[in-house]
């Protein structure tokens, strides 16, 4: 295990929340959005509207709140957007965050201390919307957190070296017309080196990229342990 993981594995012991801390930890449930998953195979997952109805059904036979997973899953998802599909590059479609589904305006809370690093609306369909992205110290580590699917407004009032504390509210989270054409989720993802990224930070890779970006975006539920 390297020092990165060290370090997030022994920050907490317990579950940390990563939305709405009302919502307890036993009312998140896990999702399949893989392109393995057989329940997917006659849905158009890029629709949002399939894609949500899909994640209220699983919700509602888990009887969970919050439906979460995705980390170095391959997906479908991104079938219908250019810029994962294009003919002149490698497809992308293996995720590299894990991603919380739940109702647009849901509080984003910040899982560790850490100060803004830089923040931007990513309009571009299939992208992240606004965006944060937060830099943390832990254990003379330096790395980097990334929110993506966010409102609008959460970015207002917004700066380079913000401070924020572990258990502070950072943002909520967007509809599809804002998050560009997404149903509504956090994408969140661990980043060691942003490689001069400034708000944002790829959240998908082909997989000629996996080695590396294994390696530079380790699984966040080394952080968040959830069951």
């Amino acid at each position: 295990m390297n020092t990165l993981l060290q370090a997030l594995e022994s920050y907490a012991a317990k579950t940390i929340s990563i939305l709405d801390t009302t919502i307890s930890s036993d009312l998140y449930v896990p999702l399949d959005l893989s392109k393995y998953n057989e329940a997917l195979m006659d849905l158009d997952i890029t629709d949002h509207a399939v894609c949500q109805a899909y994640i209220d059904d699983v919700l509602k036979s888990k009887q969970g709140v919050i439906a979460y997973g995705g980390y170095l899953e391959q997906r479908n998802l991104y079938n219908d957007k250019e810029g994962f599909t294009s003919s002149s590059k490698p497809v992308r479609n293996i995720h590299l965050g894990i991603d919380f589904w739940c109702d647009a305006g849901t509080k984003v809370i910040v899982p560790l201390d850490g100060k803004v690093h830089s923040f931007k609306n990513n309009t571009t369909i299939g992208d992240y919307g606004p965006t944060i992205i937060l830099e943390h110290v832990l254990n003379e580590i330096t790395f980097y957190t990334l929110y993506g699917h966010l409102a609008v407004d959460s970015l207002s009032g917004f700066y380079k070296g913000k401070i924020f504390k572990a258990g502070d509210v950072l943002a909520t989270l967007g509809t599809p017309d804002i998050n560009v054409n997404y149903a509504p989720h956090l994408h969140f993802q661990i980043i060691k080196d942003l490689k001069g990224n400034e708000g944002d930070y790829p959240g998908v890779c082909a997989e000629g990229q996996l080695s590396f970006y294994k390696e530079n975006c380790p699984d966040p539920n080394v952080l968040f342990k959830l069951l």
